[in-house]
């Protein structure tokens, strides 16, 4: 495919400007004007409609197949959840219109869909109250430790520690530290769990609290949580549940009940939200009752008039962490998709992504090292160790040959305590024919790593740009227009 600058035609063109009815001089310094022109391609309108429909052919999508990428649930969004956020009641909606006006309500649906889309993540998590404000998980992660601070001031606490796990998502430790606290990492033990001799260890009395990403980043789902929880708890510190693979225990374990004072939740994993590329997002925090008050401002509240209004008055707030309410847009899909799936939906969610996951597993370990092989959650974690001291192949060849074979790579290298990590997750809407249709092509790229190495030392082979130097490219980055 050419380059649109290549497609270019000198003075073609696909628009028109109108004649200027008003006068205008020059006006701008001779210091901010191009010494040259600028560059830009000339098409005809035609050309340009052609030039990114074709590129928008060549993106990768959940719509168009298979994207097992580990931690980041890729799973398909329902059109519906799509057709309702596109009211126009919705869509068009103003968030600096009144709530009530005298001649009718203009905000009245769209505080009623955050009401109750609190009142169910309350139910489903097990929490006192939430904050639909955070934009993202890493959003509603700074959002708790925040609150976890304000919890110790209020107190009188001097903490300054906050413990993670080994095998936690990345974003933690940042947020942990952009609230001002150090970080201690806990070591995993030999089933791949934070281990508790090490927790016990290295609790203190300026230990802030714990950040526990539930289940794990290998898939693992911590049988000790609620002696973790009370550990914690023994020195006056909170638990925090990094909720992002919530999709593996909705509608089976609620975080509260486990023991947890806090947790987020990705609406965007787990109930259904286009996700990836940086965005779209949202992180609701929940809290028991005794940190409600530390929550941002401002929350929903149901009247006794049966209205809705933003309350503001709560002295211990840290205050808004985003403008107005929150992604509205997100929350809104995950309202329609809790409708639409109920109850029994949601623990039927965490039945199939653990039941798809397992499969996988158990499939691919003839071929692959698994090294956690118990029973695993919503996503496992295979290495291609014994590819690389076999033929010399790395999980990134593996990954770029999935390529090839017309699914996205799973992540790789992550999490960082597993060598030349792969870690898959085919979330709950993945057919058994898809699921086969991956192991397959998992299971001839391992055939190939011993007969034909070379071939994936190549790979990718059929995209229109091959295999890049990508440790020259993120050092030697050149970005200079042609």
């Amino acid at each position: 495919m050419k380059l649109v600058f290549e497609k270019s035609v000198p003075c073609r063109q696909g628009l028109r400007i109108p004649e200027r009815d008003v006068p205008a001089g020059n006006r701008l310094k001779k210091e901010y004007l191009r010494e040259r022109p600028a560059g830009l391609p000339e098409l005809s309108e035609l050309d340009v409609v052609r030039h990114f429909t074709g590129l928008s052919r060549r993106n990768f999508g959940v719509d168009n197949n298979f994207y097992p990428l580990g931690s980041c649930t890729m799973k398909y969004n329902p059109k519906v959840c799509e057709r309702l956020s596109s009211l126009p009641g919705f869509l068009y909606l103003h968030p600096l219109l009144p709530q009530l006006h005298s001649g009718g309500a203009f905000t009245q649906g769209a505080l009623r869909v955050l009401y109750e889309t609190d009142r169910m993540l309350r139910e489903i998590c097990g929490m006192a109250a939430f904050t639909m404000q955070p934009m993202a998980g890493a959003h509603g992660e700074l959002t708790g430790i925040m609150m976890m601070a304000a919890y110790h001031r209020d107190r009188g606490n001097r903490k300054t520690t906050v413990l993670i796990p080994d095998s936690a998502h990345g974003t933690n430790p940042a947020s942990a530290a952009a609230a001002g606290y150090t970080v201690k990492t806990v070591p995993s033990d030999e089933s791949g769990c934070m281990s508790i001799a090490a927790l016990k260890e290295m609790l203190t009395e300026q230990t802030a609290g714990i950040m526990l990403t539930c289940p794990n980043t290998l898939g693992l789902f911590n049988p000790h949580i609620k002696e973790v929880c009370e550990l914690v708890h023994s020195v006056d510190g909170l638990a925090y549940c990094d909720g992002a693979n919530l999709n593996a225990i909705v509608g089976k374990v609620r975080p509260a009940d486990a023991g947890f004072d806090m947790v987020h939740v990705n609406l965007h994993k787990t109930f259904a939200t286009p996700h990836g590329g940086g965005g779209p997002g949202a992180g609701p925090v929940g809290v028991v009752e005794r940190l409600a008050g530390y929550l941002p401002v401002p929350l929903v509240v149901r009247q006794e008039d049966g209205t809705y209004a933003l309350e503001y008055d709560h002295p211990k707030s840290i205050g808004c962490v985003s403008p107005f309410y929150g992604n509205f847009g997100v929350i809104l899909r995950a309202y329609v998709y809790l409708l639409m799936v109920g109850r029994e939906g949601l623990e039927r969610i965490a039945e199939n992504a653990v039941l798809n996951a397992n499969y996988i597993k158990e499939k691919l370990k003839p071929y692959y090292e698994v090294p956690y092989p118990g029973l695993c959650k919503h996503e496992c974690v295979i290495s291609a160790v014994s590819q690389l001291h076999e033929s010399g192949i790395h999980a990134l060849d593996i990954a770029k040959a999935l390529i090839d074979a017309g699914f996205h790579p799973p992540t790789m290298y992550f999490p960082t305590i597993v060598k030349e990590a792969l870690m898959i997750e085919p979330t709950e809407c993945e057919s058994r024919e898809t699921l086969d249709a991956f192991i397959e092509a998992m299971i001839d790229i391992a055939e190939k790593a011993k007969q034909e190495p070379q071939t994936l030392k190549a790979a990718p082979l059929t995209t229109p740009v091959g295999r890049l130097d990508e440790t020259k490219a993120a050092r030697q980055l050149n970005i200079a227009c042609l």
